[in-house]
């Protein structure tokens, strides 16, 4: 996860806060795990997010999803679901308009681990 995230800002600096990341404590199947991310952000044509990043430490695919925004969504805030391979935390950067990065986490607990490669198992 952490060369995925270095691709991506390059070396720009990741500031903490901003970005809240909501998940279930637990998650009792990690093919489907809701996550909403909102970011404090005044959205205007010169102050807005640009894109919001989500990463996994343990999916075998760390980089999730970008998701674009821009000043014409008025509101900094997403809603969706996501495969969770197992107990993890999910990191969230949002990419300002400014070229800054902020970040935010949240963990969950997973009962039925999704993203399971099986490719060296026998057959």
């Amino acid at each position: 996860m952490r060369q995925e995230l270095a691709k991506l800002v390059g070396k720009a600096t990741v500031k903490a806060g901003r970005v809240k990341v909501v998940m279930p404590d637990l998650t009792e199947n990690g093919n489907s795990t809701s996550l909403s991310v909102s970011v404090v952000s005044p959205m205007t044509a010169s102050d807005y997010v640009k894109a919001i990043h989500i990463f996994s430490e343990k999916n075998p695919v760390p980089y999730i999803a970008r998701l674009g925004i821009g000043a014409h969504a008025g509101k900094a805030q997403v809603a969706t679901s996501i495969r969770v391979a197992d107990s993890q935390t999910i990191t969230v950067l949002a990419e300002m308009s400014d070229g800054s990065y902020w970040s935010g986490t949240a963990a969950t607990e997973v009962t039925t681990p999704a993203c399971i490669d099986d490719s060296d198992r026998p057959r």
